[in-house]
């Protein structure tokens, strides 16, 4: 048995459904990986995912492509490397509640945004509210990361960053109205999140493992995509609540299983999503010089 330890960027939910899956119906043993998870809130978030492979506290981290190239172009680089996206298409975007007026992205000029402190983050939304046309400065603030989306709730920001599949389904389950803003209504061409980002030196020396890691992930994604009714079932079990009722995992699941991929492309990521990426980052001079993509990822392993 090979011992992976994999660091997961949130209370399980169903951006994980396919490594809760293939845990819990054998998929990894049955290609003689013994996988354990560490959720952020081991330690509240005081150790990033990425930062834990880095350290060697981990082997696979999930973490938005962004994490890749802030190692890779950090004083003292990293030798991060995404192997697989769990999502094909964005899935993410920047929401406010409904009955704050807020009705685009410059109205967010002066207002309070709750970031999760990612090293692209506060950059990228703030290039958002001027492609709106937006003239001044977004107000950053930094809650405890595990709080943001009830810092949102509480009224004490006026926007933040979310998943649509997971916090987006939630509030419509609960009937609490929001406007979403994707940045690529606003001429921002973002790449994967969350990606599965690894040390490329240990994987590709170890690369028989990490292909069947993938392909038992895989298995555990597909799976969930195709029986829905089973997938929700295991998740419940471990979703912490109020997360673990029934409707609304279902309907979390359903949304997420249309963005999944199928047999012939889950997990690849496609070169010229990134290109586009990549060069949005330096026409906006958020970094100066990017390293050749087959430094920042690889779908060698899939």
């Amino acid at each position: 048995m090979q011992q992976l330890k994999v660091a997961l960027d949130w209370t399980i939910n169903t951006n994980h459904t396919g490594f809760i899956i293939a845990a819990a119906l054998g998929f990894y043993k049955d290609v003689a990986i013994d996988v354990s998870f560490q959720l952020p809130s081991d330690d509240n978030y005081a150790i990033t995912p990425a930062k834990k492979v880095e350290l060697q506290l981990a082997d696979v981290a999930l973490c938005p492509f962004e994490s890749v190239i802030s190692y890779r172009t950090k004083k003292q680089p990293f030798n991060a490397i995404a192997i697989a996206t769990i999502f094909k298409e964005d899935v993410s975007s920047v929401v406010v509640l409904k009955d704050s007026g807020i009705t685009s992205p410059k109205q967010l000029v002066g207002k309070k945004y709750a970031s999760y402190k990612a090293k692209y983050e506060d950059l990228i939304v703030q290039q958002m509210v001027n492609n709106d046309g937006g003239e001044g400065a977004v107000e950053i603030i930094y809650p405890d990361k595990l709080g943001i989306w009830d810092t949102l709730l509480a009224h004490k920001a006026a926007a933040t960053w979310i998943f649509d599949n997971w916090e987006g389904v939630a509030a419509a389950t609960e009937g609490i109205a929001t406007t979403h803003f994707k940045l690529s209504d606003y001429g921002i061409p973002y790449g994967y999140s969350p990606v599965l980002l690894v040390n490329e030196h240990v994987a590709f020396a170890n690369e028989h493992t990490y292909k069947n890691f993938l392909q038992a992930t895989k298995k555990g994604y597909l799976y969930a995509a195709n029986h829905i009714d089973e997938a929700v079932a295991i998740l419940k079990k471990h979703v912490p609540p109020p997360y673990n009722a029934e409707d609304f995992l279902r309907a979390s699941q359903q949304y997420s299983n249309k963005y999944y991929g199928n047999e012939q492309n889950w997990g690849i990521m496609e070169p010229d999503k990134v290109t586009a990426y990549l060069q949005w980052m330096q026409t906006q001079q958020i970094e100066q010089q990017m390293p050749p993509m087959n430094q920042l990822f690889t779908n060698t392993f899939l």
